[in-house]
């Protein structure tokens, strides 16, 4: 049978990380990489992981491949701290574990979240297949600032159950994220050298407002549907505001 480690990165997340690491107790080998905690995230983990790792942050990917990095195991699974693995996904990924493969190194797994107390069904969200299970040595985070993702050399498969994801629970989550996620985004996109253009802000917002509002069917999941619609257009026209500012500021430092 093969050997499964579990990486997971964490920053005052003491009210997630027990029942996350909880969740993949039965894995051969539970890695928490902490980016400098001001709560009890560490003690916590500590209780239940293998090994725990406390560095200065350097960004998302450079944590993660930092975690990559201290795994022994065969297989990698990477888990959110705000996310759960189910008793059926547990189980599925235990008998691939007994399985032999030759050509497929990853595996991707549906997404389901939880957002304002409801489980969205719809907007886009979900199932929202990410690769989440991944051979040793085949994979690698890309290096960008925010939402990045991994780089696998093979063939991928798709595992049957969902992952819980039990993100933002109240608004005031959701805003701290917001402000954080939209900076690093625009910061982002300028080292890649993105021009402004005013379409990105008038047209881009409505349009995927549109989309996952209307198209993905975001009018089924209710309330917290719209909300979430209305607040992804927000995010899009905030990350695009904050690249005409750093542009803006460029500009007029050279004048």
């Amino acid at each position: 049978m093969a050997t499964l480690s579990v990486i997971i990165i964490t920053k005052n997340e003491e009210h997630n990380i027990v029942d996350c690491l909880e969740s993949v107790r039965w894995a051969n080998e539970l890695v928490v990489v902490d980016g400098g905690s001001d709560d009890k995230t560490v003690e916590l983990a500590r209780k239940c992981a293998q090994k725990v790792y406390v560095k200065p942050w350097e960004g998302y990917a450079a944590a993660k491949n930092f975690a990559l990095q201290q795994c022994v195991c065969d297989w990698i699974l990477w888990l959110d701290a705000d996310e759960r693995v189910t008793k059926e996904l547990g189980a599925e990924i235990q008998a691939l574990l007994n399985q032999e493969f030759t050509t497929v190194v990853g595996f991707e797994v549906a997404r389901r979240a939880f957002f304002l107390g409801k489980w969205i069904k719809h907007c886009g969200w979900y199932p929202g297949y990410v690769l989440r299970l991944f051979r040793r040595g085949s994979a690698h985070w890309s290096d960008k600032r925010v939402h990045e993702h991994l780089e696998i050399g093979g063939v991928t498969g798709r595992l049957s159950a969902d992952l819980m994801h039990y993100t933002d629970p109240n608004l005031w989550h959701y805003f701290d994220k917001f402000n954080r996620y939209t900076t690093l985004a625009a910061e982002e996109l300028t080292t890649r050298g993105e021009r402004f253009r005013l379409s990105q802000l008038t047209v881009r917002p409505i349009w995927l407002f549109v989309k996952m509002y209307f198209l993905k069917l975001g009018f089924l999941d209710g309330v917290q549907g719209f909300i979430l619609c209305v607040l992804s257009s927000c995010y899009v026209f905030t990350k695009y505001a904050k690249l005409w500012e750093l542009t803006h500021s460029k500009v007029r430092s050279k004048a």
